[in-house]
């Protein structure tokens, strides 16, 4: 049976950060990495753009919800980002609207220095909040929330594959 576990884990040191570091956006590619038991070990040639977005503060979280279901013998990965983006300006009003209109991919960085590559299947929708706030300390920005579905969680990009990746930033 191909579904049988095959590895446990050892206890996990307390060396690990919550949070993200880095989000990059490119426009959406059918199999823009090779995956391989978890792991993103290529990266298509025909990725060529993509655009960096440096994060700071804790409102940049990823959680991916793994649900299956015996009675129909399916399972379904949801991964939701939210970013947090400070400063709002017409450039990126104009972006944000684009994309809120494709169906972007993304690798995000977490703050342990893993890459993490979301919305492979089908792209990913946004929401895109933007707002003023009210007191002069409130924030006065964006907040991107976007979900993607997939069959997997979410594969790292290897290390050959980020150098790769990091090629193509603008």
């Amino acid at each position: 049976m191909p579904c049988l576990i095959t590895s446990g884990r050892s206890k996990a040191c307390k060396d690990g950060l919550g949070g993200q570091s880095t989000l990059y956006l490119y426009n959406s590619l059918e199999d823009a990495f090779t995956v391989l038991n978890g792991e993103a070990t290529a990266m298509n040639a025909s990725l060529t753009a993509a655009y960096a977005y440096p994060l700071e503060g804790d409102g940049n979280t990823l959680e991916q919800s793994m649900v299956s279901d015996r009675n129909t013998g399916t399972r379904v990965n949801t991964q939701t980002l939210t970013i947090v983006l400070k400063n709002m300006d017409a450039a990126a009003n104009a972006e944000f609207n684009l994309l809120a209109a494709g169906y972007p991919q993304a690798v995000v960085v977490d703050r342990n220095g893993n890459y993490i590559a979301l919305g492979l299947d089908d792209g990913i929708d946004f929401t895109v909040v933007s707002t003023t706030g009210g007191a002069k300390t409130d924030m006065n920005g964006y907040t991107l929330t976007g979900v993607s579905t997939t069959s997997e969680l979410a594969p790292q990009l290897d290390d050959t594959t980020q150098a790769a990746f990091l090629a193509v930033v603008s």
